[in-house]
């Protein structure tokens, strides 16, 4: 049989970074490309069970609002959260200095709080490498710099390695690795996809 417990998760990130739709691909495999983009006001839950091995986890799912707004009540969900997604849009470098900004919060308010680094809409660069505009190679760098978990490019609209993501979490809250752990061998997983130039694009994921 396997044991049950909730875990808090935040989702944070600039507005419009596509924090949401991580979420509902994840507990709900679904992507809206049709629905009009609505700014989350204060943070919205979602929760789902993941099972690893024979043990089970809950992931109790915080989406928090990225407008500078809300920034103040977004903090508020910090407390007590035992893993922290930190989006930030792969086409977008100010999300990425957004992200930064979220990361140094949340090691100042909740140190004991996992880091995982997400870059979201990697489907966007399939057929123009151009609109890349945060590297991998500098988000993963990064990524070791803060002890994250995981350092992973993900698409919402194809599902490309939000499984990973999320699994990933429900691993490190099942065995509780210690905070700051990051494994320096790099495992690529992921959908790949020709470009336009006869080269492979892929969506990354360093563990």
């Amino acid at each position: 049989m396997g044991s049950k417990a909730e875990k808090k998760v935040i989702i944070v990130g600039k507005y419009c970074v596509g924090k949401t739709a991580l979420i509902n691909r994840f507990t709900k495999n679904k992507f809206d490309e049709l629905s009009p983009y609505h700014p989350t006001i204060g943070a919205a839950f979602a929760s789902k069970q993941v099972t690893v091995g024979r043990k089970d986890v809950t992931l109790g799912i915080w989406d928090t609002a990225g407008s500078e707004r809300f920034e103040s009540m977004t903090r508020l969900y910090f407390r007590g959260a035992k893993a922290a997604i930190v989006c930030y849009d792969i086409t977008d470098k100010s999300s990425f200095d957004k992200a930064m900004s979220y990361i140094k919060e949340l090691t100042e308010t909740n140190p004991e709080c996992r880091l995982y680094l997400c870059g979201t809409k990697c489907d966007l660069i399939v057929s123009n490498e151009n609109r890349r505009d945060v590297s991998y190679n500098e988000a993963m760098l990064y990524g070791r710099n803060i002890g994250a978990g995981i350092v992973v490019e993900t698409s919402s609209k194809t599902g490309a390695n939000v499984g990973e993501l999320f699994v990933k979490i429900a691993k490190d809250m099942i065995t509780e690795t210690a905070k700051g752990t990051f494994e320096k061998s790099t495992e690529r997983v992921g959908l790949e996809f020709p470009s336009q130039n006869g080269s492979r694009t892929s969506c990354r994921c360093s563990r």
